[in-house]
């Protein structure tokens, strides 16, 4: 379903589903709600500080086991609600020059 202008079709949970940011160098982590989800990304509301959310990017482990995670960039912070987006492999842009390396050696 879509809703709130959003691009991608989000699920909102209806009941609440417990998930964990933890930094990519694994020194914080963050109990939180996962209040809705998408392909590109989720809303969640973070118990405990928001500070650590500034990092440039960090993980959200799906399950307790940390076998299931989606690599998270933060995009807003609103109170203790706060937008991520998924970050993934087509995503990331390449160096220009490491393009051209890669078109010519085809």
């Amino acid at each position: 379903m879509k809703f709130d202008g959003r691009k991608a079709l989000r699920v909102r949970m209806d009941h609440k589903q417990s998930v964990n940011l933890m930094g990519s160098d694994g020194t914080w982590r963050r109990s939180c709600v996962l209040l809705d989800v998408s392909q590109t990304g989720a809303k969640i509301e973070v118990e405990g500080t928001l500070d650590v959310l500034q990092a440039k990017e960090f993980f959200m482990l799906l399950s307790s086991t940390g076998l299931a995670y989606r690599r998270c960039e933060l995009v807003w912070i609103d109170g203790t609600m706060a937008g991520v987006h998924f970050v993934n492999a087509d995503s990331k842009k390449k160096p220009a020059k490491a393009a051209q390396n890669t078109a010519r050696s085809k």
